[in-house]
């Protein structure tokens, strides 16, 4: 069986990096967008962390996982930005000077087959408009799984594993997290149920 998660060849990723990078104005600070792992692992200095709105995007298990959280015979499901609706996260606010290096990181983490797209989005920050840098599901991409019901996501959710552990683990890592944050997410609360069996019956369709 081919890989279905097809990683980027090293010159078209160097290139493509490059590119993003040459976007970063060092002058000033940026603010980077965080909707999953990042609210709790950023991976990168920052000089002020805050809760933030991201409105026209929501955070969804709309990514096919068949390395980290599943394999090509069972596939999980990960996290990505999608288009509709709003998301609750976290911003962080990064020094003009140090700007490039953290967004290198952030491509090296999260753009090895290109199923995510980097932009800059408009949230709301301590009631203020702020442009932050985020990433979003390549909707174009072989990953991209789509807008499944919760039936649906939880039942590959609750089956599949990979070299990261169960995928069972990672959604509720990802729910308990963001209880400990504050940060409401009902769908997601919602899949969590019927992966552990209380919510059997439940089969809308996921978004935040």
């Amino acid at each position: 069986m081919s890989d279905p998660d097809p990683i980027l060849d090293p010159e078209t990723r160097a290139e493509l990096r490059a590119a993003y990078l040459q976007t970063v104005d060092d002058r000033q600070d940026t603010w980077v967008f965080g909707y999953g792992s990042l609210m709790w692992n950023p991976g990168f200095d920052h000089l002020a962390c805050r809760p933030a709105t991201l409105f026209g995007w929501h955070r969804s298990f709309c990514i096919y996982s068949h390395h980290y959280r599943g394999t090509p015979e069972i596939p999980g499901l990960v996290l990505g930005l999608d288009r509709g609706g709003s998301c609750h996260g976290m911003a962080y606010r990064v020094r003009g000077d140090q700007a490039r290096a953290v967004l290198g990181y952030l491509w090296d983490r999260e753009m090895v087959t290109g199923v995510y797209q980097p932009r800059t989005l408009g949230a709301r920050v301590n009631g203020r408009a702020v442009h932050c840098r985020t990433f979003t599901a390549a909707r174009t991409h072989v990953q991209y799984a789509g807008r499944l019901s919760i039936a649906e996501t939880a039942a590959m959710i609750a089956t599949a594993e990979g070299v990261g552990g169960t995928n069972r683990s990672y959604l509720a890592n990802t729910v308990a997290h963001l209880d400990e944050l504050g940060i409401g997410d009902g769908p997601l609360h919602a899949i969590l149920r019927v992966v552990e069996g209380n919510d059997a019956g439940q089969a809308g369709t996921p978004g935040a």
